[in-house]
């Protein structure tokens, strides 16, 4: 089957892999649609930084060169001997997340982690096996490429709640990217009143007013902090560090009112240099939050499905498994208009 396969960095092939025997309590899924996600181009530009490569990951047991893509849907092929909750032909989204399964689900993802397409062999292929734990069936008023922005959506809905967003609150977001456009989104859901998101791209802060943003601001253009203090002259309440860099984490502190939260959701590829004074003299929490709860995964859905969460506006491209390189890579990379692009594996809604 083809599949687009890590090799290293600006290193990805669109090539010829066998997929390896469908275990027990596994599921084979036709794959329709995946998305291109932030931590897959940091994969690309200045991996591996999840990729394993010098020896198997611990919970997936593979190690690189390995298939890419771990935001996506499709439909089951075939179900495993212990299966019994699926069934051939049930349209299903993908939860990537492993862990060791062994706590509350709230400390799960803090006791190690990995991930289907960046630890393991994932969705940028025809078909993949994944444990049925990590099947959630999608919604009948869902397509298959709402499916694969689910994922994604849960990263948003997931650190809008850890950072206690309610009604009415300020919030601040730095980074217009697929993630930072989907927490505008989760946070207006949770009742934000004001939500203010800084990018040096003009496409992309454009995107974020259509997606709900009550204020725009271009951090090449303006002070940030001066241009975000102008609108809520105290701080915001919440501010969201998703763009991973070391001006954009102090702006997102120095943003927020004293005892506010400052909720890192970024990935950093590589260390930055920090003083934690400016959290003794401003009173700020700085929080994180990675991947989500099964329980938010599949709250993810249900908001989808009732509409309460509309993340399809996020949607720039949508391209070919052949193009993945070139028109999704590569494009990604030069073109900070694009957002999320979307591949069609089998293309099925």
């Amino acid at each position: 089957m083809k599949a687009a396969v890590w090799h290293g960095v600006k290193d990805i092939r669109v090539e010829e892999v066998e997929l390896r025997a469908l275990r027990e309590e596994e599921v084979k899924v036709k794959v329709a649609w995946a998305g291109i996600c932030g931590s897959d181009l940091h994969e690309y530009e200045e991996g591996p930084v999840f990729v394993p490569v010098d020896e198997k990951a611990a919970l997936t047991g593979e190690v690189a060169p390995l298939t890419m893509g771990h935001e996506f849907a499709g439909i089951i092929e075939e179900v495993g001997a212990k299966v019994t909750d699926f069934k051939v032909g049930d349209r299903v989204v993908i939860n990537p997340t492993l862990t060791y399964r062994n706590k509350h689900e709230e400390v799960d993802r803090y006791d190690g982690f990995n991930f289907i397409g960046l630890h393991g062999n994932g969705g940028f292929a025809e078909y993949v096996n994944v444990p049925v734990t990590n099947i959630h069936r999608l919604a009948d008023n869902l397509t298959l490429q709402d499916g694969a922005l689910v994922e994604p959506m849960a990263v948003a809905v997931q650190a809008v709640k850890d950072a206690g967003v309610t009604l009415g609150d300020s919030v601040a977001v730095f980074g217009a990217g697929p993630i930072g456009l989907l927490t505008v989104i989760a946070a207006k859901a949770s009742g934000a009143s004001k939500v203010i998101v800084l990018d040096l791209s003009d496409d992309r802060l454009e995107k974020a007013k259509e997606l709900g943003a009550t204020h725009a601001i271009n951090s090449g253009k303006e002070n940030p902090v001066q241009a975000v203090r102008s609108i809520v002259a105290d701080g915001v309440d919440v501010s969201f560090e998703v763009a991973g860099v070391a001006p954009t984490f102090k702006q997102a502190i120095d943003v927020t009112k004293p005892r506010g939260n400052m909720m890192i959701v970024s990935i950093f590829a590589r260390p930055i240099e920090w003083n934690p004074m400016q959290l003794t003299n401003t009173g700020v929490n700085v929080l994180s939050s990675i991947v989500y709860t099964p329980s938010i995964f599949q709250r993810t859905i249900d908001a989808m499905s009732a509409g309460q969460l509309n993340p399809q506006g996020i949607i720039t491209s949508q391209i070919e498994l052949d193009e993945i390189v070139d028109k999704g890579f590569q494009t990604l990379t030069n073109d900070k208009s694009q957002s999320k692009i979307l591949v069609a594996i089998s293309g099925e809604n």
